[in-house]
């Protein structure tokens, strides 16, 4: 199951998520389960998921309402047996910047890997999807 999450619907249309201008970032999270009401990165810590590698999301584009961006490197993440889901969440503040405190730190997306992302220690690199991470 992949979702956007309802406070970040609302974010783009209130203005309080601004993909072209703030800092987006994916985590890759395990032991994480997708809450409906969770807004802010430390509601995934919170809820027990455990944050192993981030990456900033470059290159992005909003055509027609697609969120898209370059392919991801997450560099070497630590070997874990356990399956791993990205969320992407705006970092900054919405007119970018350095990184807010994870309270602050607005989710956007829960991406599913499908039981594919089992972290090795070698480099971990997601190809994003070639219609993009979502659409609005």
């Amino acid at each position: 199951m992949s979702a956007l999450y309802p406070a970040a619907r609302q974010g783009f249309l209130t203005g309080a998520i601004d993909a072209d201008t703030a800092v987006i970032k994916a985590a890759l999270v395990r032991g994480y389960t997708y809450g409906a009401g969770h807004v802010y990165m430390s509601d995934v810590t919170g809820a027990g998921g455990v944050v192993a590698a981030t990456a900033t999301l470059t290159t992005i584009t909003t055509t027609s309402g697609v969120l898209d961006s370059a392919d991801l490197n997450f560099g070497a993440v630590a070997a874990n047996g356990n399956n791993h889901i990205v969320i992407v969440y705006q970092a900054s503040a919405v007119g970018g910047g350095a990184d807010v405190a994870a309270s602050a730190q607005r989710l956007i997306a829960y991406v599913d890997s499908g039981g594919s992302c089992i972290p090795t220690g070698a480099v971990v690199t997601l190809a994003v999807h070639p219609s993009g991470w979502f659409t609005l």
